[in-house]
């Protein structure tokens, strides 16, 4: 018989950075047991940011991340609890980058048993790059956009000194390359 606690599952899910048009997505597996904490870290690395700044998960209304015994309150320690506890179906929120207000929705499309001989954490699908970190939000990433796309645009030499001249390709994205640091992850 094959078993089926929830804990043992693998989770499917898409998680799309919010407020950006054409938008900017990843789909990536995970085993249900993982703790919040460590999904933080999946999450950095698929989506291409630098973990270098506070964060925060919203689930059914509770909100989960570090807890710091001076600025915690109301906040659950996400270390301490597993995604097959808190969401089994459905949507979450993930912030990243509280002055920069980076929204992800995250989207459990399924939950399935384990493939023979796949390693997880997994991305297996996705589009375009992550915006650089301290960007400005939305429209700070915008307005970078629309300067280094633009030789004119008054800010295009600083942006392209800031990011460096080739190192950015805004509708790029290596799903090789994330599972490459995903396998450093595990």
């Amino acid at each position: 018989m094959v078993n089926q606690r929830i804990d043992l599952k693998i989770y499917q899910i898409k998680i799309t950075l919010s407020g950006l048009r054409p938008l900017i997505w990843r789909r990536f597996l995970v085993k249900g047991d993982i703790s919040l904490g460590k999904l933080h870290n999946i999450l950095q690395y698929i989506m291409g940011w630098e973990d270098s700044h506070l964060h925060q998960f919203t689930i059914r209304g509770k909100r989960y991340g570090i807890c710091d015994e001076n600025e915690s309150e109301g906040l659950l320690d996400e270390r301490e609890h597993r995604l097959f506890d808190v969401i089994s179906e459905g949507r979450f929120e993930y912030l990243y980058d509280f002055g920069d207000n980076w929204e992800h929705t995250l989207e459990i499309e399924s939950v399935g048993p384990r493939e023979g001989r796949v390693r997880y954490p997994i991305c297996v699908d996705g589009a375009r790059a992550c915006p650089p970190e301290d960007s400005g939000g939305v429209y700070g990433y915008e307005n970078f956009l629309e300067a280094v796309r633009d030789p004119k645009h008054p800010e295009h030499g600083d942006y392209l000194d800031w990011i460096g001249d080739d190192n950015f390709h805004s509708e790029s994205f290596d799903v090789a390359q994330v599972n490459r640091l995903l396998r450093a992850l595990r």
